[in-house]
């Protein structure tokens, strides 16, 4: 079922009105990346130190991966639901955390705040299901393409935020969490029509290619442009009108994928004979798929007369049929997919890869300032680039690996994992001078295997209980996160009380590079046990990829197709 009782969209244009409509609910939905920005009001107004504000960062992580409730209710209920829960999520959370920030409600507890922070990054969780389950399955034979725009653009969330904290809110916590609080439903109920279940084409054309390219072009162009304006912001003293000008353009630029569909509207395609099968604009669509009694009479002579009886006794009722377990490539249901060692090996690289990266982004700000960089922003602003890059990069490389190739697509996480052996020791030193650098390349390391899991878990699981088996998998990041978080909070606190010792100081903030080394020293061992669990994951799945992918696209199964 998908998205429930409503009906599927037929047509050629509205799956990419979705997708444009994708884009903004996931730049808007990645508010808990900007956590760096007002972590420290939060520390201040709470006077927490620095292992409980390490808690709050964990908050976020826990409630941006919590997606099984909406990942079960997604084959369940129509996406515009599921993003009108994640919008009132968003609301209450943030608004909490906006309450206590400006001094509207200065006693709110701790729990309650870690509660809120919670709750309003699984708004995000929401709409992050609502459009990744429904795109993938409106563009089924593009799901790395897929996977990289989207969450490339959430990857540039922060970018987007940090260009409007610094141009226009001036740079205030108490207005980002204000915009945060009202901005994220605004534009869940703007977006919410069209994000809906469209008949997906089977058949890939040349058209749907540039389209897509057009996409990642645009998305790369956003993304050099918010790094270009953040720089710009600290490099010259810039007056209203120019800031304006340049929020400006950035909304322009965010409106750039909705011009495929203006385009097949103003300038419809004669489809030809070979795309017979791709959706109609005019609602009429040919078969996609052969029905059952005719993929049946094709395999016929295939079956001995006791086969032909026992089929025709199923047929009468009178013998149940026998459900085969799934094999890998084909739809599976999630008690399937948990008692497989692949899904626990993703699981496992997910917790290393992806627990380890959000850790150094929640810790972004006291890093920064440990190595004397004080100002957050450009840091913020920088890996956001670079998770985009990293995001949109690894869904169209690991296209080409497996189309061109037939080689997984964990192959770029063992790259990735090795990267971030070398980025961990760089950021050990604690110098400024390696700062923006290590930053860019844990961003596309972290970019990268966001983006390229979510594909593996598709191909390998099926796209029929994706949601389920996606979010359960996404549960690493923030496990990950806890653990690795709980160590960095506890070495920067000892690190503060030894430079503390015998001083009258009133900085909460610790400086040096012995605040965070051990943390890293333990990160790049994790990276290593990442290597070794890629590794072994790539070897068991390269028959699947060269199975699905052996005529050069994909080759959906039959037990799937259905």
């Amino acid at each position: 079922m998908r998205g429930g009782a409503a009906a599927v969209k037929s047509g050629s244009r509205p799956p990419w009105l979705g997708l444009g409509a994708a884009v903004w609910l996931q730049v808007t939905g990645g508010g808990s990346s900007t956590f760096a920005l007002y972590s420290h009001a939060l520390k201040v107004a709470l006077g927490a130190d620095q292992r409980r504000l390490a808690l709050l960062g964990v908050a976020c992580d826990v409630g941006e991966n919590l997606g099984l409730l909406p990942g079960v209710l997604c084959n369940r209920l129509h996406p515009a639901l599921l993003l009108l829960i994640g919008a009132g999520a968003c609301l209450l959370g943030y608004g909490t955390a906006w309450l206590l920030v400006s001094g509207a409600a200065p006693a709110l507890p701790y729990w309650l705040i870690w509660f809120a922070l919670c709750l309003a990054a699984n708004g995000g969780a929401w709409l992050a299901t609502a459009v990744l389950v429904t795109n993938m399955r409106n563009f089924p034979l593009s799901r790395g393409a897929v996977a990289g725009i989207l969450k490339g653009y959430s990857g540039l969330s922060a970018a987007v935020y940090t260009e409007l904290y610094t141009g226009v809110l001036r740079d205030s916590p108490t207005s980002l969490l204000l915009l945060l609080t009202l901005g994220v439903p605004a534009i869940c109920f703007l977006t919410m029509y069209f994000v809906r279940p469209c008949e997906p084409s089977l058949v890939e054309t040349n058209a749907e290619q540039v389209h897509f390219m057009f996409a990642q072009m645009a998305s790369v162009l956003l993304g050099v442009y918010l790094v270009g304006a953040t720089v710009l912001d600290h490099v010259v003293t810039l007056n209203n009108i120019i800031n304006y000008s340049l929020v400006a353009i950035m909304v322009l630029l965010l409106f750039a994928p909705l011009a495929i569909p203006l385009k097949m509207t103003l300038f419809p395609r004669r489809k030809g004979p070979s795309e017979s099968s791709e959706c109609s604009d005019n609602g009429h669509t040919e078969p996609l798929l052969p029905s059952s009694s005719e993929s049946n009479l094709g395999n016929f002579e295939e079956y001995d007369s006791m086969d032909i009886d026992i089929l025709l006794a199923e047929g009468e009722g009178a013998i149940k049929p026998k459900r085969r377990r799934p094999r890998r490539g084909e739809d599976f249901r999630f008690r399937e997919a948990i008692l497989k060692a692949d899904f626990w090996l993703l699981f496992a690289i997910y917790f290393v890869g992806v627990g380890a990266g959000i850790t150094v982004l929640n810790n972004l700000a006291q890093i920064g300032i440990a190595a004397g960089a004080v100002d957050t922003t450009i840091s913020l602003s920088i890996f956001s680039f670079c998770n985009f890059f990293g995001r949109l990069g690894g869904g169209a490389v690991s296209e080409y690996l497996v189309r061109a190739r037939t080689l997984p697509r964990s192959v770029l996480i063992i790259c990735t994992q090795v990267v971030m052996i070398i980025t961990y020791l760089l950021f050990s030193l604690g110098l400024r001078a390696t700062l923006y650098v290590s930053v860019a390349l844990l961003g596309i390391c972290y970019g990268v295997q966001f983006s390229v899991i979510i594909s593996i878990s598709s191909e390998l699981f099926g796209l029929k209980h994706f949601g389920k088996i996606y979010n359960f998998i996404a549960l690493a990041n923030p496990v990950g996160a806890f653990l690795f978080n709980t160590l960095t909070g506890y070495v920067y606190d000892l690190e503060v009380e030894r430079q503390k010792a015998g001083m009258v100081d009133t900085d909460i903030a610790c400086h040096g590079p012995n605040c965070f080394r051990l943390t890293f020293y333990v990160l790049s061992g994790a990276a290593c046990l990442g290597t070794l669990l890629s590794t072994v994951l790539t070897v068991r799945v390269r028959p699947v990829y060269q199975m699905l992918y052996a005529g050069g696209s994909f080759s959906q199964p039959r037990s799937s197709a259905h």
